[in-house]
C-alpha cells in the first residue's frame, strides 16, 4: 500500500534531509551548494560524507555499496562490495571511506568502447557524481547503496552516457549566463530540467515464455494482426484493469519511495500499452530517473507475472512505445522558455527559442543520431511516431509571432481565450495558446519543448546531450553577432532576430507530419530524412559535427568515432540476432507444425477418395494446397535469409526478415489454431 500521507516520499535517497541529519553541518552545507549549485566539490569533505552516508544506509538495511553508472550498452552497471572488512580472525567492522566514495576502479575492455580500448587495456574509472544523491535498491533479501558515478577509461575518455550528458550541461549553462549578461542579467542560475514520459507494454508471463523472439529480441518477429486491435480506440485512456493497477500502484510505490515523482499513469492507444509520467526535474537527475523507471517497470512486471516489453515496436500493425523528451530552460528559478502574456514583447522569450529553431534547423541530422537504434527504426513514420524527418511546431499564436518579426511588423494581443462546450452548467475553460501536434518529432508546448522522437528502450542522456550542446552553439553564435555588430541593443537584437528567422522558417511545420505530402515538401525544403539508423549515424563522421562537439568540450573526435562504432556494431548485432532468431523459429518451429497440417490433410484426402466420398474433398484439397504452397515458400525464404544472415548485411536481413514473415503470418491463418506453435497477438494483447 502507498503511504498517502507521503511520510514514505525519498526515503531511500541520501536526500538534503538525511545529509543535515547524518552529516556535520558544514559538510552538509558544502555538499548541498554542490548539489544544488553546481558549486566544485570539496575534496576534504569526502571521508566525512562517506561515514554519514554508511550509517544512513547501514540505518536503512544496506549491507552493500555499488558505483551505479551508465555504459553504452543502454542500460546501467553495478558491481557491489560489501561494507564489511575484516579485522582479524572473526572479527570485523563496517567501513566506508572517501577513497570508495569519490572513485572506483573496474574492467573498461568488457563494455563498449568504440576502439577507445582494447581488450588487454582493461583500467576503467569510475567517478562520484555529487549532483545526484545517492539512493538505495532494496531487493528481497537486504538492499545495497546505489552512488551515481560517471564510467572512463585510464585515458580519460568517456565510456558512458552521463559524463557527455554533464559536460553538455555545463556548456548551455555557460552559453546562457553569457547571453542573459546582455540582457542586464547576472548571477542567476542555470537549470535544464526534463520530464520524460515512459510508454511500455505488459504482457502475461506465460505467452513470453513460449515466444523465443520475444525473449531473444524484445520484438515479435511473426504474428498475424488480430481482427480487433486498435480500430475502436476504446484502450486509450480506458479504465485500468485490476491486475494492471496493482502493478503500476506497486511501481509508484517504489518509484516514491526513490524520490521519482511518477505523476501520470494511463491506458496507452495500442492494447496492452501504457505510459508512466514523471514531473519534471534537474536534467542529469531526470536521466538518472528514468533509468531506475524502467528498472523497476520490469522488476514489478516480474514479480506481478508480467513481462515489461520496452522495445519500440514490439507488436507489428499496433502503435509502438516512445519515451517523449520535455526539455526547459530556466535562470533564476524563471522559464526561459515561458512565453508570458504577450510572447511579441519577451524579448528574452523570443531570442532563446529563435536559437534552438536555428540549433534544430542546422543540426536536424545530430537529433536524428540521438534517436537511432534498430527498435526505433520500426517506429518512426508508422502510424503513431514522428517521422525521421525533424522539424518544428510551434502552434498558431507563436507562429504568426515568428511571422511578423520577419516581415517587421506588429502582431495583435490577442489576449487568454476561453471556449465554451455549448452546456450551461459546464464553466468557459482557458485556452492554450497552442495546439498540440502529435504527428511533430519537436514541439513547443505552452513552456518546454516535447522531443518525441526517443525510443521507449532508449538512455534519454543521449537526445538531451545534443540538444544541449547544439543549443549552447546557437546562443554563442546570437552573442558573437551582438558583439561584433555594437551598437543599439535591442535595434540589434531585433534585426538579428528577424534574419534568424528567414534564414531557419524552413524547418518549421505545423502540418501533419504522417502524411505522405510531407517527406516531399521536406526534401524540397532541404531538410534531412534519415530514415535507418545507418544513415542515422553517418553523421558522427562529418568533421563539422565532430569540431562542434569538441569545441564545446562535450565529446572528442575519438568519443565521437567511438559511438559512431558502437551504433553500427549494436545495429548489425541486433539484426542479426532478428534473423537468426527467425530463421529458427521458422525451421523448427513453424515448418514442422505446417509440414504435419499438410500431410494430415493430404491423408485424409486420400481416405475420402478411397471411401468414394465427394463432401468435403474440396475443401480440403483447396487447403491442402495453400499449405503446400506455403510450406514451398517457407522454404524458399528460409534459404533467402540464411544467405542474408551469412552476408551480414542489415538492410537485406531486414528485407529477406519481411518476406519471411508475410510467408509464416499467413500460414497462422491456415494451421489449426490448437497447433501452432506460438502464443497470437490476440491472445498477448487482450489476456494479461
Amino acid at each position: 500500500m502507498i503511504d498517502t500521507s507521503l511520510k514514505t516520499y525519498g526515503e531511500d535517497v541520501f536526500s538534503e534531509k538525511a545529509i543535515r541529519d547524518f552529516l556535520p553541518k558544514a559538510v552538509a552545507t558544502k555538499l548541498i551548494a554542490t548539489m544544488k549549485e553546481s558549486k566544485p566539490l570539496d575534496p576534504s569533505i569526502a571521508d566525512e560524507v562517506a561515514h554519514g552516508m554508511k550509517e544512513w544506509a547501514l540505518q536503512n538495511g544496506a549491507t552493500h555499496f555499488t558505483h551505479w553508472f551508465q555504459p553504452m550498452t543502454g542500460g546501467t552497471a553495478e558491481k557491489h562490495d560489501a561494507f564489511l572488512e575484516p579485522t582479524g580472525p572473526a572479527a570485523a567492522v563496517q567501513r566506508f571511506c572517501g577513497k570508495n566514495l569519490i572513485g572506483g576502479e573496474t574492467d573498461a575492455s568488457s563494455f563498449p568502447s568504440g576502439g577507445l580500448r582494447s581488450t588487454f587495456e582493461a583500467r576503467g574509472y569510475t567517478a562520484w557524481d555529487p549532483t545526484s544523491p545517492a539512493f538505495i535498491k532494496r531487493h528481497a533479501n537486504g538492499a545495497t547503496l546505489c552512488i551515481p558515478t560517471a564510467f572512463c577509461a585510464y585515458t580519460g575518455a568517456a565510456l558512458d552516457m552521463k559524463t557527455p550528458l554533464l559536460r553538455s550541461i555545463q556548456a548551455v549553462t555557460r552559453a546562457t549566463e553569457r547571453l542573459m549578461k546582455k540582457f542586464g542579467k547576472a548571477g542567476g542560475h542555470v537549470a535544464i530540467t526534463l520530464g520524460a514520459e515512459q510508454e511500455y507494454f505488459l504482457v502475461d508471463r506465460t505467452f513470453y515464455l513460449k515466444r523465443p523472439d520475444l525473449l531473444q529480441t524484445g520484438r515479435t518477429v511473426f504474428g498475424a494482426a488480430p481482427a480487433k486491435h486498435q480500430q475502436l480506440d476504446d484502450h486509450y485512456f480506458g479504465a485500468i484493469r485490476p491486475r494492471i493497477l496493482k502493478f503500476m500502484t506497486e511501481v509508484e510505490d517504489r518509484l516514491w519511495r526513490l524520490g521519482i515523482p511518477a505523476k501520470t499513469r494511463h491506458n496507452e492507444v495500442a492494447p496492452a500499452q501504457f505510459e508512466l509520467a514523471p514531473m519534471f526535474e534537474d536534467l542529469n537527475l531526470a536521466v538518472d530517473h528514468n533509468m531506475l523507471i524502467m528498472e523497476v517497470l520490469k522488476q514489478t512486471a516480474e514479480a506481478n507475472g508480467l513481462v515489461c516489453l520496452l522495445h519500440e515496436k514490439p507488436f507489428e500493425g499496433v502503435n509502438g512505445s516512445g519515451k517523449h523528451c520535455n526539455w526547459s530552460i530556466a535562470y533564476g528559478g524563471k522559464n526561459l522558455l515561458s512565453p508570458g502574456d504577450s510572447p511579441r514583447d519577451n524579448a528574452i522569450f523570443l531570442t532563446f527559442l529563435s536559437a534552438i529553431i536555428r540549433a534544430v534547423d542546422l543540426h536536424a541530422d545530430l537529433l536524428r543520431f540521438a534517436t537511432a537504434g534498430a527498435g526505433n527504426d520500426h517506429r518512426l513514420g508508422a502510424n503513431e511516431a514522428p517521422p525521421a524527418i525533424i522539424s518544428i511546431f510551434l502552434g498558431d499564436e507563436l507562429s504568426a509571432v515568428m511571422q511578423a518579426i520577419e516581415e517587421g511588423t506588429r502582431t495583435k494581443r490577442t489576449g487568454r481565450l476561453t471556449f465554451k462546450f455549448g452546456v450551461d452548467t459546464l464553466p468557459a475553460l482557458p485556452k492554450d495558446s497552442t495546439d498540440r501536434n502529435r504527428t511533430s518529432p519537436f514541439a513547443f508546448t505552452g513552456n518546454k519543448f516535447e522531443f518525441r522522437t526517443p525510443g521507449s528502450s532508449q538512455n534519454c542522456a543521449a537526445s538531451q546531450m545534443v540538444l544541449n550542446t547544439i543549443v549552447a552553439e546557437s546562443i554563442d553564435a546570437i552573442c558573437d553577432k551582438l558583439e561584433a555588430r555594437g551598437g543599439d541593443f535591442n535595434t540589434e537584437l531585433q534585426n538579428l532576430l528577424q534574419r534568424l528567422i528567414k534564414k531557419h522558417k524552413r524547418v518549421l511545420f505545423s502540418g501533419d507530419g504522417y502524411g505522405d505530402a510531407w517527406p516531399k515538401e521536406a526534401a524540397k525544403r532541404g531538410l534531412p530524412n534519415l530514415t535507418d539508423t545507418l544513415e542515422a549515424i553517418a553523421p558522427l563522421e562529418d568533421p563539422a559535427n565532430r569540431a562542434l562537439f569538441a569545441k564545446y568540450g562535450v565529446l572528442t573526435e575519438g568519443e565521437m568515432a567511438s559511438r559512431h562504432e558502437i551504433a553500427a556494431e549494436d545495429y548489425l548485432s541486433r539484426i542479426l540476432i532478428e534473423g537468426k532468431v527467425a530463421l529458427e523459429i521458422a525451421r523448427s518451429m513453424i515448418r514442422p507444425v505446417v509440414a504435419d497440417e499438410f500431410s494430415r490433410l493430404a491423408t485424409a484426402i486420400g481416405q475420402a477418395k478411397k471411401d468414394g466420398l465427394k463432401v468435403g474433398v474440396r475443401g480440403l484439397t483447396a487447403l491442402s494446397l495453400k499449405l503446400g504452397a506455403g510450406l514451398d515458400d517457407l522454404h524458399v525464404k528460409c534459404e533467402k535469409i540464411e544467405k542474408a544472415i551469412a552476408k551480414g548485411e542489415p538492410r537485406g536481413i531486414l528485407a529477406a526478415l519481411a518476406s519471411l514473415r508475410s510467408t509464416v503470418d499467413r500460414l497462422e491463418m491456415l494451421v489449426d489454431d490448437a497447433k501452432w506453435p506460438l502464443p497470437k497477438y490476440r491472445q498477448m494483447l487482450f489476456i494479461y
